[in-house]
């Protein structure tokens, strides 16, 4: 037998992947654990595909390289070829010659791809490539080994690595041939929960015969769920056929007895006896299995066993205590995955105590949810913020995941209590000094940072951390916050009560001084208007590229037009989306992604616009105090109203435009430093310890430090983090996670909204039809005049979008995150926290914004 092409299945284990593929290396892993049956086989080798594919399609490969990943029939004609090819070459003898040495006489036999690229913990490639049964006879062997290869091809294999940015090259097959399992039963096991994400929930589909029943379609499973040893729920389906193996080779459908079909495909106690022997598969490799098994005889054979990669990554607690996280992303308007010193600068900086985990990041509440004094409070502010938040942790307690314990005092850098800003006056100058106070902090860090580098610049960094979080929780700064906060709360909860205004607040706050993320966006009609006049200017921009500021001189009022976007850059450039994350690029860096926004203010306004429509909202904020007003003193005790809601309205107005200012202030920061680490990166370059600037984003703060410190690097670690941040790209994040796994979102409880409309939060009053414009990314933004944007979140670098916007609808949302507050700032009627909106709203679609009511509409 040739070491080189053929390896028995029991010399294989899972260090092996890139000689046997996923499937085989786990499957030779399995073999050798006690209690685990795995039918016997052998696996033809990576280097027998190299030996036969290599060369023979090299063209074909780079031509399907070049195809975008939607472009079907591009993708369907190529693969095609390239799998007709490789069905097509003779294998060389040796080839032939070891695995025909390798198959028994009279021996049916399984024949299964196993590419280099699936059954990973990243990555599954589940049912991207071919499965053959009952195969009987070498020669047939040899013929399905050829296909399983040419399977590396198919059109759905090859879209999945278009889609997920995975080299084709990179990619090689290897074959499983086992001994055909003659099943009685079949199916898979789950052993956590793949729908809530549950680690501590095994789910057993079942049914008769071999599993391509249950594959293909054919037939619905059996479905048994079992917790701590007991099955808990099952459904017995109907199972009028099943798939056996022919005596001659290959298979065929049977009908089954109408007394068959209805009985269950296992007892419970054989689910209970396969879910352990899952859990001990699942303890062995570590994470959540997707397995499949066999019955035979009363004993389960297991066919294969891979990760469930689906499923959101537990943050780690270190007791085996049931905790409750909350996710961190959907209070900052960034649910995206962030890259290791992305997400452990924001530890470092924050005022509260946070886990990552799948790339985000997660605070523990499990101390206010057990707290009986502090319960209440807690789920009020959550609800302030996202009601689907507070419903998915009402569920979670509802159903007993959490004792209730004794009080303890509240933990350092926990929310702050409501009231705590009673004695504050309603005084513009506490906003003033308040920003003073963070220009003198930002300056002194800009001057004390300049001259650090190596292991004195990382010291330099931990101390100015500590002036972070001071001026972050500075008590006035805590104070002017909770003030705009309580009140706009109570303008909409008394002037509901006593006028039957549902959100009267939304107009009183427009033009309000002071706030920066407004201003973010006006002044970039500034800059419109600075460029407007120079059709050659205007006509450049169309294709500029990150190094348009250079070239922008040599044109006709070039010069006006860069001192314009300079002076922006100067004051905003720090600035992106997703700017939480560290080493997201900012708009300095990036500068083309404004373009697009400046382009369409140049189209859809008039100059002068960023003033007029600042007056424009002073006045209807004033006219509307006078209307609330003079309606209120016609009430019993109306003068007492009135003096109170005037008070609340000026107390709103004061402080509601600071709201913004401390996310400037610590992006502003951010700003200052990752230009240091990022000189340090380079640094680090040049000595030839990282072979890229960026290499440096997939470290933690505290790993880059011990880089500098050291200067070697784990480039193994480099690479592993890097598969992994593109994994968690692919994931989801939950509102609401426990330390079960379980991904709970919550749902809105409501019955007030007209058949087939998109539910959600009301956040900016008023309501607008128009063309829904699903925008993910801000630099490719393409707007008319009338558009409404729909996307997955906002943080304040979307606001100068939101200028050319005439409504908003988001799918992460609260009443007092950026994007409600710069949505009534500007007037735009907006709903917020739209579960999927980006995917059930198409663009271009026309939609119905009730941003009074918090639901959507669907016009065509």
């Amino acid at each position: 037998m040739s070491g080189q092409y053929v390896l028995e299945l029991r010399e294989v284990d899972e260090s092996q992947g890139a000689v046997v593929g996923g499937k085989g290396a786990n499957l030779g892993a399995l073999a050798r654990l006690d209690g685990v049956r795995v039918p016997a086989g052998f696996c033809v080798t990576t280097e027998a595909f190299q030996r036969v594919v290599a060369g023979a399609v090299d063209d074909r490969i780079d031509a399907l390289s070049q195809l975008a990943a939607d472009d079907r029939e591009g993708l369907r004609r190529l693969s095609a070829e390239i799998r007709e090819a490789i069905e097509g070459i003779a294998l060389p003898d040796e080839v032939a010659a070891a695995i025909t040495q390798a198959v028994a006489e009279d021996t049916a036999y399984a024949v299964r791809s196993s590419a280099t690229a699936e059954d990973l913990p990243t990555a599954s490639f589940a049912g991207q490539q071919d499965t053959y049964l009952n195969v009987v006879g070498a020669a047939a062997i040899l013929e399905h080994v050829s296909r399983c290869w040419a399977s590396l091809f198919t059109e759905r294999a090859v879209t999945y690595r278009q889609r997920n940015g995975i080299d084709h090259r990179a990619v090689h097959m290897a074959v499983v041939v086992q001994q055909m399992v003659f099943s009685q039963a079949s199916g898979i096991m789950f052993t956590a929960d793949p729908v809530t994400g549950n680690r501590k929930v095994a789910t057993v589909d079942a049914g008769f015969g071999l599993g391509e029943a249950l594959v293909s379609g054919l037939v619905n499973p059996d479905v048994f769920t079992v917790r701590d040893g007991e099955v808990v729920a099952k459904t017995v389906s109907a199972k009028r056929l099943a798939v056996q193996a022919l005596p001659t080779g290959g298979t065929e459908e049977v009908a089954l007895d109408a007394g068959q079909q209805k009985q269950p495909a296992l007892t419970d106690a054989q689910v209970v006896r396969l879910v352990e022997l899952g859990r001990r598969i699942e303890a062995h490799f570590g994470r959540p299995q997707d397995i499949e098994w066999c019955l035979v005889d009363d004993e389960f054979q297991i066919v294969q066993s891979r990760p469930i990669t689906t499923l959101f990554p537990v943050p780690r607690t270190g007791d085996q205590e049931n905790h409750v996280f909350l996710s961190v992303g959907h209070q900052q308007m960034m649910t995206d995955a962030m890259k290791p010193l992305g997400w452990s600068m924001w530890q470092r900086t924050a005022m509260a105590t946070m886990s990552e985990a799948g790339g985000r990041l997660f605070v523990d509440s499990t101390a206010q949810l057990t707290s009986p004094a502090r319960r209440a409070a807690f789920l009020d502010l959550v609800d302030k913020g996202d009601p689907l938040t507070r419903d998915a942790l009402e569920t979670v307690l509802d159903r007993g995941f959490l004792p209730t314990l004794p009080d303890v005092p509240p933990s350092p850098g926990g929310p702050p209590v409501r009231g705590a800003s009673a004695a504050l006056e309603n005084d513009p100058a506490v906003v003033t000094e308040l920003i003073e106070r963070s220009r003198a902090s930002l300056a002194a860090l800009r001057d004390g940072i300049a001259a650090k580098t190596g292991p004195a610049l990382f010291d330099f960094l931990l101390e100015a951390f500590v002036e972070h979080k001071r001026v972050l929780g500075d008590p006035l700064g805590l104070q002017a916050i909770m003030a705009s906060h309580e009140a706009t709360w109570w303008l909409k909860d008394k002037l509901r009560e006593w006028l039957g205004e549902k959100d009267a607040a939304d107009t009183l706050t427009l033009s309000a001084p002071d706030n920066i993320s407004s201003e973010m966006g006006l002044d970039l009609l500034g800059v419109a208007d600075a460029i407007r006049p120079y059709p050659e200017v205007v006509a450049f921009l169309q294709g500029a590229d990150d190094d348009f500021l250079d070239e922008l001189p040599k044109l006709a009022g070039g010069t006006e037009a860069r001192d314009a976007i300079q002076a922006y850059l100067d004051r905003y450039g720090m600035r992106c989306v997703g700017e939480i994350d560290i080493t997201r690029p900012r708009w300095s860096e990036r500068p083309s992604t404004l373009v697009p926004l400046i382009l369409d203010n140049v189209k859809l306004f008039e100059p002068g616009a960023a003033a007029r429509r600042f007056e424009e909202g002073r006045q209807k904020a004033l006219q509307k105090e006078q209307d609330v007003l003079e309606r209120l003193r016609a009430l019993p005790d109306g003068d007492q109203k009135a003096d109170e809601t005037r008070r609340m309205i000026e107390r709103v107005r004061t402080f509601i435009g600071y709201r913004e200012y401390p996310k400037y202030a610590i992006i502003c920061r951010y700003f200052v430093y990752k230009q240091a680490l990022l000189a340090e990166a380079d640094r680090l370059v040049e000595d030839g310890v990282l072979a890229d600037r960026e290499d440096s984003f997939f470290l933690t703060f505290q790993e880059l430090q011990d880089v500098v410190r050291t200067k070697q690097v784990d480039g193994r670690l480099v690479a592993e983090r890097k598969e992994a941040f593109r994994t968690y790209e692919g994931l989801t994040p939950p509102r609401v996670l426990t330390s079960d796994g379980e991904a709970v979102n919550g749902s809105y409880r409501r019955d007030d909204v007209p058949a087939g409309a998109l539910v959600g939060l009301p956040v900016s009053n008023g309501t607008v039809e128009g063309r829904a414009r699903v925008i993910l990314d801000l630099a490719k933004a393409d707007l008319e005049a009338g558009d409404i944007l729909v996307t997955a979140f906002t943080d304040p670098s979307w606001s100068p979008l939101f200028v050319g916007i005439a409504g908003l609808v988001t799918e992460v949302g609260g009443l007092m995150t950026h994007g409600a507050v710069i949505a009534r700032e500007y007037g735009l009627p907006a709903v917020v926290g739209v579960p999927e909106a980006t995917r059930r709203i198409q663009d271009g679609q026309r939609i119905r914004v009730h941003g009074t009511d918090g639901y959507v509409e669907f016009l065509d």
